[in-house]
């Protein structure tokens, strides 16, 4: 095989122009150092795509960009200072924002990014979970802090709970024993919090202070804050617990006032996944470790799937309709698409 299939594009253009993706074939990367070669069965479509597509030079790349950071497949090659997996393992993983992405047949990632998918999960539920899982976990447990156990005085407010990382967090959330607030604005979007396990939920398109308060929660000790920051910043600086922590992984447009977390000697900090592989921290290793503990939880049946649109091949016509589906802003879990066909 001296070419594979992919899914790219050459120009940054709006998704309902027919050349915003292009079926196109690329030649077999090879593994070296900690790479796996990984036969990529399964992918998920995130907002950091949609981004990274249509934002750019208008000028026509030099030759076709592939993106995608969600995925699941298996191990066909290994690098020659691989340890952790072996030919034949089924994985899943984000991927670096330094390299090619998912949306290929073959695809090279470092090891230490990577986990042992869940057998109890499928291609289409598998693909939906890691960056979001990753982004979910390393949100809660590392920039938070928050403890496995402990927690059943303490409340989490996650602000857009019906999206991808909003799914995983008030799941992890639950399992950490926190009360989750969760805030959704549709009818079928607050029954997809719910259905995740969020104990209240709020809408973000109503101010969100009197209706904390409405719930007998003057403050909160955390806050996730997963869409629009500069219109919640406020809401979020009244809120937050004296010493609370709070993080966001959106950007803002306008400047933060972090003075008004000044008397309250509250923590901001933010989450981005891809730091640890883009920046090639210590701590890379950590991404393996905590996919394998989400797998551990789908095992053992404490997590649920959040895949909710399923496309059944993965090239350019579908990958169109998977980032419509996301730019709407109102998805619900997390679209995927599985198989490339003959």
């Amino acid at each position: 095989m001296n070419s594979i299939k992919a899914v790219g594009f050459d120009q940054h253009l709006s998704i309902d122009n027919p050349d915003s993706f292009q079926d196109i074939n690329i030649n077999v990367p090879e593994a070296h150092g900690h790479d796996l070669l990984i036969r990529v069965d399964g992918v998920s479509v995130n907002p950091v795509d949609t981004f990274v597509r249509k934002s750019g030079r208008k000028n026509r790349l030099s030759k076709p960009k592939i993106i995608g950071w969600d995925a699941v497949g298996v191990v066909i090659n290994t690098g020659n200072d691989v340890t952790l997996f072996k030919k034949g393992d089924r994985v899943w993983y984000a991927g670096d924002f330094t390299r090619s992405g998912s949306n290929a047949q073959l695809q090279l990632v470092d090891e230490r990014i990577v986990g042992l998918a869940p057998k109890r999960l499928n291609d289409e539920q598998a693909a939906a979970v890691p960056l979001v899982g990753l982004t979910a976990y390393e949100s809660l447990f590392e920039k938070m802090g928050i403890n496995w156990s402990g927690n059943e005085h303490k409340t989490l407010l996650i602000i857009n709970g019906a999206g991808g990382v909003g799914s995983m967090a008030i799941q992890l959330a639950n399992l950490a024993g926190l009360t989750v607030i969760a805030t959704a604005s549709r009818e079928e979007s607050i029954s997809w919090a719910k259905k995740m396990g969020a104990d209240q939920v709020i809408n973000h398109r109503q101010d969100l202070v009197s209706q904390v308060r409405k719930l007998n929660q003057k403050y909160v000790d955390y806050i996730l804050n997963l869409n629009n920051l500069d219109a919640h910043w406020n809401e979020i600086a009244e809120l937050i617990k004296p010493d609370g922590q709070i993080v966001a992984t959106t950007e803002n447009h306008r400047l933060i006032d972090l003075q008004k977390l000044t008397k309250k000697r509250a923590t901001f900090a933010w989450e981005w996944m891809y730091s640890k592989s883009y920046f090639k921290t210590a701590t890379m290793t950590s991404q393996n470790q905590i996919l394998n503990h989400l797998a551990k939880l789908y095992m053992e049946n404490a997590l649920l799937p959040i895949n909710t649109i399923n496309y059944p091949l993965i090239n350019a016509f579908n990958m169109r309709k998977a980032h419509a589906d996301v730019e709407t802003g109102s998805m619900i879990g997390k679209v995927v698409l599985t198989g490339w066909g003959k």
